[in-house]
């Protein structure tokens, strides 16, 4: 029913990790992006933006031809609206969990990933200091925003357990490396062990999508050739009329 254009990222977690609660039947379509999969004339048909994940219905609500979509939370919007479950579709409840879903996509996600990035720059790169402390300060705010929702509450939107978890939940699961001290985020803490501890998030964390590129296995050459197929990229010359 559902192809998943996927590599075990965390963007491509919150996807599998929504299909396995919702125990539905998909495809894993790998996207190395390592190898530049989502620069492919076939993969822009179906995400102009060049990153993945992407999903493609066989077998929409209207009987017609497949859909697809970019965007993990439009994606997760799609498939949860379309099984009924895990979004509310009533305007207080749809909304509680829209606000969150978005949330994710324009904070925690974007910021999270800039402080990868800036983490791992090369020295020759000059100065990274400033960058660093900015994304560092705003991924320990990004803490204390889940750590403040959740102290009253079982769930990023309220009672019921969501997309909104689900959306947030990949982007935490390395915060041992984001430099992040649990000790003082105990509500989030709370939420993010019973997170952890159910099976479907487990299975969905837990697909792969074959072998991934270990960087201490490069030569420079195929070290500079994968930095400048991922980074720096700059707009894509529009298709011949």
């Amino acid at each position: 029913m559902y192809d998943i254009h996927y590599w075990p990222t965390p963007n491509g977690k919150k996807v599998t990790i929504l299909l396995e609660e919702l125990g539905v039947p998909y495809n894993v379509v790998p996207v190395n992006i390592g190898k530049g999969d989502q620069f492919t004339d076939d993969f822009l048909k179906i995400n102009p933006n060049n990153r993945m994940p992407a999903l493609v219905d066989h077998a929409p609500k209207d009987g017609g031809a497949p859909v697809s979509v970019f965007e993990s939370g439009a994606i997760m919007m799609y498939i949860a609206e379309k099984e009924g479950r895990f979004w509310p579709q009533d305007v207080r409840g749809k909304y509680e969990v829209t606000q969150w879903v978005i949330w994710q996509m324009a904070n925690q996600g974007p910021k999270t990933g800039e402080r990868g990035h800036f983490s791992r720059v090369d020295p020759k790169h000059g100065d990274q200091s400033y960058a660093q402390r900015r994304f560092n300060d705003e991924v320990h705010r990004m803490y204390g925003v889940l750590n403040n929702r959740l102290y009253d509450r079982p769930n990023v939107a309220g009672d019921a357990y969501s997309i909104a978890d689900m959306i947030c939940y990949p982007w935490t699961a390395s915060w041992e490396l984001q430099g992040i001290d649990m000790g003082e985020f105990k509500y989030f803490k709370r939420w993010f062990d019973e997170m952890a501890a159910r099976p479907a998030v487990q299975k969905g964390m837990a697909v792969t999508a074959g072998p991934s590129i270990d960087p201490a296995t490069l030569t420079p050459e195929e070290r500079e050739r994968l930095t400048k197929l991922l980074y720096n990229q700059r707009a894509r010359p529009a298709p011949a009329a």
